[in-house]
Formats: structure tokens, sequence, C-alpha cells
């Protein structure tokens, strides 16, 4: 026994279980984040119950069972809880999500299963998803089209048309609102700002104010136009409705505009389910998110984390690279090198708050205020570079990730040995030429490992961009097709601070937890994807390069 701890094999073996272990433990957590945020989209089982309260009320309940759990006998009775049988030592409880909230309340409620008198599973119950207000469950009766009720037995055939009708007619309203409406608007507010910089250098002439008038008059009258089409596709998308039997037994009209869809969960089959669940995923990803971020999609948070991250790299790579070339290859060794080292390297433990508040004060507030009073003094007070935007939270988490650059680009130049460089030198070729064609090329994969690591610890990162960028709600994208196409000064969405939003801020707790775990799952795959690109770039320049290290 002494001579196996002496041979080092136990040692071997608590490390590779540790790394087991490890490994299993990141692998558990995948899991269960992607079956927890994955399975919120499969569609559930709709049930109506038939309940007793204490008082002896019955009443009826549609919903679907969210969660299920145990509760003492004891701690009910002591809640005053009363129970006309011993129930046992433990009662079953569920969460049930009722919706309805315009008429219930509350979106989910506790149920005991001792006040229930029956269960049953009717194929009539239809879920309804709202723009507004969540879901409704209840029994399609009838559908008014324009003003006239029309009851027939096949209502879930007509109710389906008149749902694509208006969700295709809103789909064109939002189209031409977030396309020509904004477009104009655009160029009106261009033509407001010109105006205003040609009376502050003095040169608004009578001619030029004419034509300014002109142009603005022009738009206005396209504007004209437009919004009446807009809205001629806003009351035509709201002008048929549907008459719903709810669980209370009332018949309730919801007007088509606000319905996206309409599902009935309990006729489905296993590949019905499927396939719902495919187009409930492709929603979540491609859709803007509504219903204070509780419902929708988060199309807005996975573009700006992605422009961001990749705005951040450009940035990064190249400050990164410069700063190790000069430590390693043209820094004398001495104290103050070694200073600006252990700087480097201490700058990594920096909390990230700390870089956010420096981005929000030097950035911001410093650099965007000098932009905004050099080149956009017309719009002042109003800041347009001065407030938070994409730009300075590239810059910030730049900053964040450079010290990452720079250790991993000078291990990558510390290990091309110096006789490379000086057989480059021998045959004539500069320091530059020499740097350019054989040092870099050759350091080119641990300049992507650098890059890598910025990449995934910048897309996590929150904090900073709370104080510098990142809103709840962002109306537009940093990219359009209104010039100059890219608008660095703009806010934007990340799923990170979504995921803060949705899971800390939300009014809903129950219905928001599902979501919470959806957006991380996605947040790891968006950084898995971004790091797996990264090292498919690495390993290709370290295949095309390894002739350079022979």
């Amino acid at each position: 026994m002494g001579n196996w701890f002496k041979s080092g094999s136990p040692w071997i073996w608590m490390t590779g279980g540790a790394v087991s272990i490890s490994l299993i433990a990141v692998l558990g957590l995948l899991l269960m984040i992607a079956w927890r945020g994955l399975s919120y989209f499969w569609p559930a089982e709709i049930y109506q119950w038939e309940m007793q309260d204490q008082q002896g009320t019955q009443y009826t309940l549609i919903g679907e069972i969210y969660d299920t759990e145990q509760v003492p006998t004891e701690q009910l009775i002591s809640a005053g809880h009363v129970f006309e049988e011993a129930p046992g030592d433990t009662v079953t409880r569920y969460l049930v999500k009722t919706g309805n909230r315009e008429f219930v309340g509350l979106d989910f409620r506790w149920i005991l299963a001792t006040d229930i008198i029956s269960r049953s599973r009717p194929e009539d119950i239809a879920v309804i998803e709202r723009s507004k207000n969540g879901d409704f469950y209840g029994y399609p009766v009838a559908v008014i089209e324009n003003g006239k009720r029309l009851d027939f037995d096949n209502v879930e055939a007509s109710f389906e048309s008149h749902i694509d009708r208006s969700v295709a007619l809103n789909d064109k309203a939002v189209d031409l609102q977030k396309g020509e409406i904004g477009s104009i608007n655009y160029a009106i507010e261009k033509l407001r700002l010109q105006g205003r910089g040609y009376e502050l250098d003095g040169k608004l002439t009578p001619v030029i104010k004419a034509d300014l008038a002109l142009k603005r008059a022009d738009l206005q009258a396209q504007y004209l136009i437009v919004e009446k089409k807009f809205f001629g596709l806003r009351k035509e998308a709201g002008r048929d409705s549907v008459v719903i039997k709810d669980m209370r037994g009332v018949e309730v009209t919801l007007k088509l505009d606000s319905i996206l869809d309409v599902t009935y969960s309990n006729r489905l089959g296993p590949l019905d389910k499927l396939g719902h669940w495919f187009v409930g995923v492709g929603r979540f990803v491609s859709d803007d998110p509504r219903e204070a971020n509780t419902e929708g999609g988060v199309f807005p948070a996975i573009f700006g984390t992605v422009f961001m991250v990749m705005l951040m790299a450009v940035i990064v790579t190249p400050f990164g690279v410069i700063a190790a070339v000069y430590l390693h290859e043209y820094a004398k060794k001495g104290p103050v090198t070694k200073m600006i080292r252990i700087a480097v390297i201490n700058l990594a433990g920096v909390p990230s708050i700390v870089y956010g508040v420096f981005g929000l004060g030097f950035f911001v507030y410093m650099f965007g205020g000098s932009i905004d009073q050099l080149f956009f003094p017309e719009a002042l007070p109003a800041p347009t570079f001065g407030s938070p935007g994409v730009l300075w939270s590239a810059l910030t988490l730049a900053i964040l990730t450079l010290p990452v650059v720079i250790v991993s680009t000078e291990e990558g130049l510390s290990r091309i040995p110096s006789s490379v460089r000086q057989a480059s030198l021998a045959l004539g070729a500069t320091k530059a030429e020499t740097l350019w064609r054989i040092i870099l090329p050759m350091a080119s994969p641990a300049i992507m490992t650098g890059l890598i690591l910025a990449v995934a610890r910048a897309a996590g990162e929150v904090a900073p961009l709370m104080l510098v960028g990142v809103v709840k709600l962002a109306p537009t994208l940093p990219i359009d097709m209104n010039f100059p196409f890219v608008h660095l000064e703009r806010k934007f969405m990340h799923l990170g601070f979504h995921i803060y939003d949705v899971g800390f801020q939300s009014p809903n707790v129950e219905a928001a937890r599902p979501l919470v775990y959806a957006t991380s799952f996605l947040l790891v795959t968006v950084i898995v994807s971004l790091n797996l690109t990264a090292i498919a770039v690495r390993n290709h320049l370290r295949e095309k390069y390894r002739s350079l290290e022979h």
C-alpha cells in the first residue's frame, strides 16, 4: 500500500475523479436547464375540475397542472383548513395555471386534492394565446363576423380561419409600422436636426428654410397616406370577434386582433405535439417580447448579445495583440515592464461593475458628451452618443477582457523559438516583416484562444452593461435600413439582462420561471456557438501555419 501511494497512482485517480465529477455536474446542470426550459413549449393537458371550497360552494376550474407537491396535513389544519374525513399524513396539492387574467385575477392558484369532486379532460377546450392578458381557456361558441353572430357546429374551423386572417393583417400592419412609418419618422427627424444645424451655424437662409419646409411637407403627406393604410389594416384585423364560454359559464367576447393562436391541446397526438413544440421554440427565438418580457420571444436580446460580442471582439483583438507584441517583442526587460505585466494580470480580477462605472463616466459622459458637442450640436440637449449605447458597452467589455487577450497572446509569442526570429532576420527580413509574416501567424492559435476566453466572459456579463447600454426593452435594433444602417449609439437588449429582468423583476413569478430556464439555455447555446466558431477558426489557422513551426 505504501509503495502504491509513493507511485503517485492515488493522486492520478483523485484528479481523474475530480474532473469526472466536475464534467458530470456541468452536464447535469445543462440538462436540467434544458429540460426545465424546453419543456415549457410542450403543449400541456388541459383539465376541468369540479371543486368544492371550505364553505361548501361548488365551482368549475379549467387550467393546466404546473406543479405537484405533498403538504403535511397538520400544516393545513394549523392554517385553518377543515377536512370532512381524515386524509392521511399528507395531502396532494396542485399548482394550476388558469389564465383568463382579466376575470380571474391570478394566472396560478393552488388547489388541494381533497377539494376536488371530479376531474375531466374535455377535447373541446381551446387554449387561446393572446397579445395581452396572457392565455385564455374556454369553449369556442360562435364567431362574430362583421357584426353578425354565426352559431354553427364546426366553429373550430371558422375560428382558426378567422384567426389566420387577423394575424396576417396584424403582421402587415407591424411590418408597415417598422418599415415605411419608421423610415418616414426617421427622415422627418433628420430634417429637423438639419434645420437646427443650419440655424446654429447662422446659415438658415429663407431659401434653405423653404426647401426644408417643402421636403417636410412631402414627408408628412407620405406619412398620412401610410398612416391611413396602417389604421385600415388594424381596423380590418379587429373587425371580427369570437365568443368563448369560460369556466364561470359566462360567454366572453374576444377581439380577434388580440389573438395570436388557438390550440386544442387535448386533441393533439404525439407527432402533433412535437410539431407544436418546434413551432413554439421557433417563435420564442424569432419573435419580439411582450407582456413585460414574460411572454413572446427573445429575438432582440439574441441579436443584441451577438452584435455586441462581435463588436467587442473586433475592438479588443487588435489592441490586445498590439499590447502583447510590444511587451514581448519590443519592451526592455525591467521593473517598469514587470509592473505593467502585474497590472495587466490584476486588471483581470477587478469586479466587472467597476468597469461599468468607468465606462459610464469616461466613455458615455466624457467621451460621448464631447462627440455630441463636436458633431451633433443640433441634437442637444438630447444626447446622441452622450447616453448609454451598444458602442460604449462593447468598449467597456473590451477593456474588461483585454487582459485575457494580452496574456494569451504573450503565452503564444513566448512559445515561438527565438531561432525562428533569428533565421528570418538572417535572410534579410526586417523585424516588422518577421512579426507580420512569421511570428503573428504562428501565434494566431494563441490569439484565438484569448479571443475565445474573452467572448465567453463578455457574453455572460450583465452588471457593467446595466450602466452603459442594455435596457429592458429596445424599440429598434442597432441595425436597420435607415442610413447609416448601423446605429452604434442605440441601446440594446441582452440575454443576460433579460434573464435578470424576467426572473427578478417580473410581476408574475410562476409564469416567468420557465422563461428564465429557456433564456438561460439559449444564452449558453449562443456562447457555445460563438466559441465553437472561434475554435474552428483556431484549428484552421493551426493547420495552415503548422509548416512554419518546422
